[in-house]
């Protein structure tokens, strides 16, 4: 599938993972849509990178996921700004630390509704738009946590062990028009606060015996896309390993 032109909606594209997945599918051809919910200027950058990378069309859009609308919203500005959405990706990822003795139902509801509930009512406003497309893709950034939890954070990983489930559920209710598949990053980028001990440490555990980088996981997004055309449903892990060592 060439994804010249295509419009790709990535979520959390200001910074992180979701930056490096939106500039590399702008390296292809696509037209992106940058989502930010608080770093404007980040994702102002982020648009005219690639704008400098492809002169394709690319432009921001605020939306607070966390918001029972938010999803809807975006969907609907995104369409109305670029005709249509022929690619998802969701990247946008609450990552706090909860330890166990200190978590609150706060601390749960915020995680559950970044990282599980937006991706699926998001899916659900552009479901339209993707299935006009005749080529549709869904892709859900995940993490290799939610089949190997942390205590410490234990509503991070909770929610993205909710991801994979949605991911199955938009799976079979996108199918046969949508394709929906997940990303599962190990130990690419550190966490707020993280020292470089531990990201070593992380590094040491995975069978690669080192760390991975968000092009990784974006050239794995970009197979997904292009690649993967029997595949929904799937979980492709980019984690060195670390799953299973």
């Amino acid at each position: 599938m060439s994804l010249q032109g295509k419009v790709v909606l990535v979520t959390g594209a200001a910074k992180r993972i979701g930056r490096t997945v939106a500039l590399a599918f702008a390296a292809k051809g696509a037209r992106l849509a940058v989502h930010y919910h608080t770093s404007v200027v980040d994702a102002r950058r982020v648009v005219d990178a690639v704008k400098s990378i492809s002169g394709a069309q690319a432009d921001v859009f605020r939306a607070n996921l966390a918001e029972a609308r938010g999803p809807e919203k975006l969907a609907d500005a995104v369409a109305r700004r670029f005709g249509g959405i022929d690619i998802l990706v969701n990247s946008a990822s609450l990552y706090e630390k909860t330890p166990f003795a200190l978590a609150t139902p706060e601390d749960w509801d915020r995680h559950m509704a970044v990282n599980a509930r937006a991706p699926f009512f998001l899916a659900q406003a552009c479901a339209p738009y993707l299935r006009r497309s005749g080529e549709g893709i869904v892709i859900n950034i995940a993490d290799w946590s939610a089949h190997r939890p942390y205590a410490d954070w234990g509503m991070y990983c909770a929610s993205k062990a909710a991801l994979l489930c949605v991911n199955k559920i938009l799976a079979r209710a996108l199918a046969p028009e949508i394709r929906v598949n997940t990303v599962l990053p190990g130990p690419v980028l550190a966490a707020e606060g993280e020292t470089e001990a531990h990201m070593k440490k992380m590094a040491d555990a995975t069978l690669l015996k080192r760390s991975g980088t968000p092009e990784a996981v974006a050239r794995a997004c970009l197979y997904l896309a292009q690649a993967a055309d029997y595949s929904t449903g799937a979980e492709l892990t980019v984690d060195g390993g670390r799953l299973i060592a």
